[in-house]
């Protein structure tokens, strides 16, 4: 399946069907409901109902895609664009001028503002800050003390986004900041998503009062991000000093806004998105320690008993493996939309100009369809001869096409180096109250996940 099975509806192209309707909708909430109970098992079944299915949240009509092929197809189009139930849940964190919620070519623009950032060969510079950042958290770690993981993984994951592209000595206290007020908003921005009750949001019920006020700390913190460096006088070469010099298609400086909104994309999302990932590692080794020992035996093996560093990263094939299939069977980010710029048909089916689209990353990670032993935690599904019995598509954790993330190096390069630190120096063994099930917000997330690091 390629692009070719989106194309607009003419009368020389086969008469399109209607999508089936998913069952157990509810009269006013729709499918809502189910997305609010079980919304991972809910999306995770839809496939047995066809390559697209319609839903409805509210009074919307949604279609849900559910093969790897059609979401290739969706991403690789034209025809659709950033928008939709997520993104307008999230405008209140993103808001409308940042590079993840813009289109055409404003997104373009934005985009070569940050790319630079991002490269492949801006990469290495970043090593030493990862280094550094890695060990110091294993440092702090004590054996036999409980490490609560939410916590720590959101300090490092903003310390390094805050010490490489913003080159700012931002603290723990941020970081702690960062991590309780993106629990609070992304879980209302879900409910917001899939119960679209629009005015009674703006009703002072407490969780809309705590809503409210943790989306109003998160953009306190941008601002005062901004205007430290403002104040500081300084240029360093970072992502924040392109954001101040950047100008607009007409030339001139971009507006404050843009630069708020680009710093919150890079502060907000990208560290949700890598700290949730840092827990699920986490819990991962505590899960499996057949994998925690290789992991530390490989380590041993290509540093030669010295601390691992940015220059080993390469050779860790079975740490990058852990990695990625940690993000296969819990990606962070498991549900995706688009909307639909005129009416065309995808995989035979008729949708709508305007129409919105919904994908589970999730769903598609997990089908008994793209994967042998589906549920299994298998690192070694991703050697090279048995990666390529992957279909195409059915593991995109950073997205395609002009809109996959420009992050991508940066992140599986900290999250490789993170893994590797710890592992070469402790296992994890779950502790009295730990709860790791999934918190399904617009992210996923271990609900609370408590270990005890044990030396080797």
């Amino acid at each position: 399946m390629t692009v070719e099975s989106v194309r607009p509806v003419t009368s020389e192209t086969a008469q399109p069907r209607e999508a089936p309707l998913a069952g157990g909708a509810v009269p006013g909430l729709g499918h809502g409901l189910k997305l609010v109970r079980d919304p991972l098992a809910f999306m995770a079944g839809l496939r047995d109902h066809g390559d697209v299915v319609r839903l409805k949240l509210g009074p919307k009509t949604v279609y849900a895609v559910t093969t790897p092929a059609l979401t290739g197809a969706l991403a690789l189009s034209p025809d659709f664009k950033i928008d939709g139930p997520l993104w307008e849940s999230l405008e209140g964190l993103l808001g409308k001028e940042g590079v993840a919620t813009a289109n055409g070519p404003t997104h373009r623009r934005q985009r070569r503002t940050i790319q630079p950032a991002f490269r492949l060969d801006a990469i290495p510079n970043y090593g030493p800050i990862m280094e550094e950042e890695a060990h110091a958290l294993t440092e702090r770690w004590q054996p036999g003390r409980t490490v609560e993981c939410t916590s720590e993984s959101f300090r490092v994951a903003v310390r390094i986004a805050a010490r490489c592209l913003l080159r700012g000595e931002y603290m723990d206290e941020r970081a702690e900041r960062l991590s309780v007020d993106l629990a609070t908003v992304f879980r209302g921005m879900y409910r917001r998503m899939v119960v679209p009750l629009g005015p009674l949001y703006r009703l002072p019920f407490p969780a809309n009062r705590q809503f409210n006020r943790a989306l109003a700390d998160l953009h306190l913190l941008v601002d005062e991000i901004v205007a430290e460096r403002r104040a500081s006088g300084q240029r360093p070469d970072d992502l924040l000093t392109a954001l101040l010099e950047a100008k607009d298609d007409n030339g001139d400086p971009i507006g404050e806004q843009e630069i708020h909104d680009q710093v919150v994309a890079i502060l907000t999302p990208g560290s949700e998105t890598v700290a949730s990932t840092i827990m699920w590692l986490l819990q991962v080794l505590a899960e499996h320690p057949e994998h925690a020992e290789k992991v530390r035996t490989e380590v041993e093996t290509v540093t030669g008993g010295r601390p691992v560093a940015f220059e080993h990263v390469r050779s860790l094939t079975h740490t990058n493996n852990v990695v990625v299939e940690a993000m296969r069977l819990r990606p962070a980010v498991w549900i995706l939309t688009r909307r639909a710029v005129t009416e065309t048909s995808l995989g035979g089916y008729r949708i709508p100009a305007g129409a919105d689209i919904v994908y589970s990353p999730y769903a598609i990670q997990r089908d008994t369809r793209s994967y042998d032993r589906h549920l299994d935690f298998d690192p070694d599904r991703w050697l090279p001869e048995r990666a390529k019995e992957v279909p195409k598509h059915a593991m995109s954790p950073f997205s395609t096409g002009n809109r996959k993330c420009p992050s991508d190096h940066f992140s599986m390069t900290q999250l490789t180096l993170i893994t590797a630190a710890i592992s070469a120096k402790y296992r994890f063994e779950q502790v009295a109250g730990s709860n790791d099930a999934t918190r399904v917000g617009i992210t996923l997330r271990p609900h609370d996940l408590l270990l005890k690091p044990v030396e080797w």
